[in-house]
């Protein structure tokens, strides 16, 4: 029998991951997690010469033979795109690099001279072919895929999932702030902190929420971000100029039916910008928009989380910026 709640983090992935299940079943549960952080890296890893995902970016065009895990999350990212009308696409990768984000985060300079480059729109994610009976994807030559985002998201799910099949109880797994939880869930739901920063204390600024399953994700620009001859440059691109997007919003939150769903709108939303509300609403996903300038919008469902929250006069400045 469980003797309470186990917590542990530690740093995976270039972000921190967390699991969160009982006591009895942590050890099963983190064999599980460690096991698909592996996958997913060797797999999707835009830093390690070894993987699948630098492999396929340096074949110039031609077909490469892939695992099934790197045609599932290549898949999923080619949802994501379809889904969100190209807003969030997996061809941002050679942007990504020239921009700065070349290596692992914690190795990004904070500062540094201008960039001499040029900024375009990314080649579309309706280039990258999958073969996915046969095993084998292609990408023009000259594109570079990113699945960071997804990726990660898959990742949570997957674990989540596994582990709650293989111990027979609750679990949650979060990966840099994206969540998913599986299995049976705690009475009062699994309670998740939400911020601008998934390392920040549970005692900053955020809110508390909880969820009884699915998952939640969110997105920002608060935190991986770098300037380069003093511009302000950040991790989420626009595929329409293939530069950093500009966007009102500093973080948005969204809760769905799995961390990916969840991922590829809070995603979506920070690059479609004044946009984003409705679209959200349109979709009958619950979120939270922070704006640039700390007021907060809830949508949906979403639980109002007190003095801040903006009024439609104040968004709409926020879509004037």
């Amino acid at each position: 029998m469980s003797t309470g709640r186990s917590v542990v983090s530690f740093r995976a992935l270039g972000t921190t991951a967390a699991l969160v299940t009982d006591e009895a079943a942590a050890p099963a549960a983190r064999a599980v997690l460690d096991c698909e952080l592996a996958a997913i890296d060797a797999a999707c890893s835009r830093f390690r010469p070894d993987s699948e995902l630098m492999a396929v970016n340096g074949a110039e065009g031609r077909w490469v033979d892939v695992s099934p895990l790197f045609v599932e999350a290549l898949e999923v990212a080619l949802r994501a795109a379809r889904l969100t009308a190209g807003a969030v696409d997996p061809t941002i990768g050679a942007s990504l690099r020239v921009l700065g984000y070349d290596r692992d985060f914690a190795q990004v300079p904070a500062d540094g001279p201008p960039l001499r480059v040029t900024i375009r729109p990314v080649p579309g994610w309706r280039l990258v072919a999958v073969d996915a009976e046969g095993g084998r994807v292609r990408v023009p030559a000259g594109a570079e895929l990113d699945l960071g985002a997804t990726a990660k998201a898959l990742c949570a799910d997957r674990a989540a999932r596994r582990a709650a099949e293989t111990t027979g109880t609750g679990v949650l797994v979060s990966l840099g702030g994206d969540v998913s939880v599986a299995g049976p869930a705690p009475d009062l739901g699994w309670v998740v902190r939400v911020g601008d920063d998934h390392a920040a204390p549970l005692d900053g600024p955020g809110q508390t929420v909880s969820i009884m399953a699915g998952g939640l994700a969110t997105s920002g620009t608060a935190v991986r971000h770098w300037d380069r001859g003093g511009a302000h440059l950040h991790h989420v691109i626009d595929p329409t100029t293939g530069g950093s997007a500009e966007t009102c919003w500093r973080t948005v939150s969204v809760a769905a039916g799995t961390c990916v769903d969840a991922n590829i709108a809070s995603t979506a939303a920070i690059v479609l910008g004044p946009a984003a509300p409705a679209w959200l609403e349109a979709r009958g996903l619950p979120a939270r928009l922070v704006g640039l300038d700390g007021r907060i919008r809830a949508i949906g469902a979403w639980p109002v989380d007190g003095p801040g929250r903006a009024d439609e006069e104040e968004v709409a400045a926020c879509s004037q910026r």
